[in-house]
């Protein structure tokens, strides 16, 4: 069995390598192909190009990278017809994947999969069913999604959120590491977002520090942006804890965290797991920020909020994202901590919590998908 992959930023990496995993357990003799980062490479996939390429995210951000991706694109094309695999699954990214998608569905009758359903449910409705002309199915992260895919045409199954099997440090582990007010500031994983989001997130910790002294700020980083937060809290007017890529301290510090200032995307999950409450910001680019804020059809951009159905995480986005908001909101959020437990618990039953690991329902879901249409195939031609 031959599988083309496409991953284009960390999370697709991860959710890459949890799906090579449950697909070597069902299909041992599976062969790997495409673009990949470091946790799908260590699952035995050699990357056609380097994955960062592909982490842009953004109207405004990917225009100066147009043409590079295109040609990119047209290289994934060319590979996947003439290797044939038997499916290809691309993971999230779809600026880049859903266009490779379209190309060799055009071309070939290669089985397409697409891994983390678009957000439909909060900006341009119309994806789904512009997607539906070249996605076979969809895997979806959320137990909201599977109708909003179905009606588009396509079929689609809720696998589950990866948060949910990522181990949680103990309470023991969290404890040695000080005492003292914990906040935990998560300006991004992306060198674009860390870059808008350092200066207010450094004053927004600057005003934390002049009500509460004993505050202590960790940044735990990620290899794509560790350098870029080093030098950028270098300016900040308190001391900081900068994390390398790969510390083995940072489950403990996510458990340990009072409270953390965090961008929107994922990681509000991750704080989610570990039961740590959360102020949520973030800003785009100025033209990303108008056309997006246009589009969007939801009033909150936050997970734990839409997973949970509640407005428990403040959030602070576009023009909002100010420190003074921010840090206000940070010392309302420790002065009441148990006000979004309830939010954060429900969202991770909800997400798929005490089921199967996500990388084993993918692989079942995939392989399921290739079954029924074979057997669909098979009825059509009178196999």
């Amino acid at each position: 069995m031959k599988v083309f992959l496409i991953a284009g930023e960390a999370s697709g990496d991860k959710l890459g390598a949890a799906l090579m995993v449950g697909l070597k357990e069902f299909q041992p003799d599976v062969q790997f192909d495409g673009v990949a980062g470091p946790l799908m490479q260590a699952e035995g996939m050699q990357s056609r190009f380097p994955m960062d390429e592909l982490s842009v995210m953004g109207l405004a951000e990917i225009l100066p990278k147009y043409r590079a991706l295109k040609a990119r694109i047209r290289q994934m094309v060319e590979a996947i017809i003439a290797t044939k695999p038997d499916v290809l699954i691309t993971i999230d990214s779809p600026d880049f994947c859903l266009r490779v998608a379209r190309l060799v569905k055009a071309a070939s009758d290669v089985r397409t999969v697409h891994y983390v359903a678009p957000t439909v449910w909060a900006w341009r409705p119309g994806r789904a069913a512009k997607m539906a002309h070249h996605i076979d199915h969809v895997l979806a992260l959320f137990p909201f999604e599977p109708p909003l895919m179905q009606a588009a045409g396509m079929a689609c199954d809720f696998v589950g959120h990866p948060v949910v099997a990522e181990p949680v440090a103990s309470d023991a582990d969290a404890a040695r590491l000080g005492a003292g007010t914990v906040v935990l500031v998560l300006p991004g994983s992306r060198k674009g977002e860390v870059s808008r989001l350092a200066d207010r997130f450094g004053d927004a910790a600057a005003q934390i520090a002049a009500k509460l002294p004993d505050a202590r700020f960790v940044i735990p980083t990620t290899g794509g942006v560790h350098d870029l937060v080093q030098d950028r809290v270098a300016h900040w007017k308190v001391p900081v804890t900068v994390l390398p890529p790969g510390s083995a301290d940072k489950s403990a510090w996510f458990k340990r965290a009072d409270v953390a200032l965090a961008a929107s995307g994922t990681v509000s999950l991750e704080l989610a797991a570990a039961q740590t409450p959360m102020v949520i910001a973030y800003d785009m680019a100025w033209l990303s920020r108008i056309i997006i804020g246009q589009m969007l059809m939801v009033d909150t951009v936050t997970l734990v909020n839409l997973v949970s159905d509640t407005r428990m995480v403040p959030e602070f986005i576009g023009k909002d994202c100010v420190a003074g908001s921010i840090a206000d909101a940070v010392l309302d959020v420790l002065a009441k901590p148990d006000a979004q437990r309830a939010a954060m618990a429900l969202t991770m039953e909800r997400l798929g919590q005490g089921g199967d690991a996500p990388g084993l329902r993918a692989a079942r879901a995939v392989l399921a998908g290739l079954e029924d249409a074979t057997v669909k195939n098979d009825q059509t031609t009178g196999k």
